[in-house]
C-alpha cells in the first residue's frame, strides 16, 4: 500500500498585489500599466534612474496615489485588501523616506522622533507617552546603535544619524515589511558604510526589506530579487543575477556599464 501523497505546502501570502495600475499625476503617467507581486518576507531592490517612478509605486503600495480606470481589470491590493485603516497598515508596513526626513526640521530628539512614530506625528505634543512606548524606544536605540544621540536634536545631526532615527520611528510598530526610499541620498561613504550593515542587522532579524534606490551598492547581499522601473514602467524583474549584468544596467540607465560582483555587492564601473 503506498503512502499517502505529502500535503502541498501553502503558497505563501502576497504583500503587494497590483495589475494594469496606471497612476495619474497632473499631466504625468507616473506609473504606466504596472503589475508586480512581492510576496511577504521577501527583501526586494526597485532599481531605476531619478524620475522613473520608483517612489510613485511606494507611493501607490503606501495609497497616497490610486490608479485610475483602465480597459483591462485593475487589482490593487496590500496584504490582501483593497482598503484598510493606516494603524492596521503600520504593523503590516514601515516607511522610511526622504520627505519624511525633510519634515523633521525642527528642534525635536532623537528619542523623541522615534516615540512620535506611536502617533504617526512630527514630535509629541499632546500626546500621552506610556512605560511600554518608552521600554520599546529604548529597545530600537539600542538595537540601531543610537542610544548616545537620544537627546541630541535631529537638526544637529548628521545625515546618516537622522536616518537611523527615522527607522527606528518606523519600526515601532515591529512592522513585517520595512520600505527604504533613496535612503543613502547624502550619505558620506562612512555613513553609507553604517547605513548599510544597519540594513543587512534589520534582514537578518527577521523584518523584510522593500529598497528603493538608483544605486547598485545600496543592495544588501540580503536582498534576492530586483524590480527594474523607468519611465514609469517595469522593465525587467528577476534575481539579482539576471537583472544585475552589464547589458541590462546599461540599458536601466542609457550608459555604457561594467557590473562587478564582489562578496554578495554589486558596483557599477566603467560609465
Amino acid at each position: 500500500m503506498s503512502a499517502p501523497p505529502a500535503p502541498e505546502n501553502p503558497p505563501t501570502p502576497l504583500l503587494v498585489e497590483f495589475a494594469n495600475v496606471t497612476v495619474i499625476k497632473g499631466e504625468d503617467r507616473v506609473l504606466d500599466n504596472v503589475s508586480l507581486a512581492i510576496k511577504e518576507g521577501e527583501n526586494i531592490a526597485i532599481l531605476g534612474p531619478n524620475g522613473a517612478g520608483k517612489s510613485s509605486l511606494v507611493k501607490a503600495i503606501t495609497r497616497e496615489y490610486y490608479p485610475v480606470a483602465s480597459d483591462h481589470p485593475v487589482t490593487f491590493k496590500v496584504h490582501g485588501e483593497e482598503t484598510w485603516d493606516v494603524f492596521s497598515l503600520k504593523s503590516t508596513i514601515g516607511i522610511v523616506s526622504n520627505d519624511l526626513q525633510y519634515t523633521f526640521t525642527r528642534t525635536i530628539t532623537g528619542r523623541e522622533v522615534i516615540l512620535s512614530g506611536f502617533f504617526s506625528s512630527i514630535g509629541l505634543f499632546n500626546h500621552v507617552v506610556t512605560p511600554d512606548m518608552e521600554r520599546k524606544t529604548e529597545e530600537i536605540m539600542r538595537f540601531l546603535s543610537i542610544e548616545r544621540l537620544a537627546d541630541r536634536a535631529l537638526n544637529a545631526m548628521s545625515s546618516g544619524e537622522a536616518r537611523r532615527f527615522l527607522i527606528g520611528r518606523a519600526l515601532v510598530f515591529s512592522p513585517a515589511t520595512l520600505i527604504l526610499d533613496e535612503p543613502t541620498n547624502s550619505l558620506d561613504l562612512e555613513a553609507l558604510h553604517t547605513f548599510r550593515e544597519i540594513l543587512r542587522k534589520i534582514a537578518q532579524s527577521g523584518t523584510s526589506i522593500i529598497l528603493v534606490t538608483h544605486n547598485l551598492h545600496d543592495i544588501i547581499p540580503e536582498i534576492a530579487r530586483v524590480v527594474m522601473v523607468k519611465n514609469g514602467r517595469i522593465c525587467g524583474d528577476g534575481t539579482k543575477e539576471e537583472m544585475l549584468t552589464d547589458a541590462a544596467i546599461g540599458r536601466l540607465f542609457s550608459v555604457p556599464v561594467h557590473v562587478v560582483r564582489e562578496n554578495g555587492w554589486y558596483y557599477a564601473t566603467g560609465y
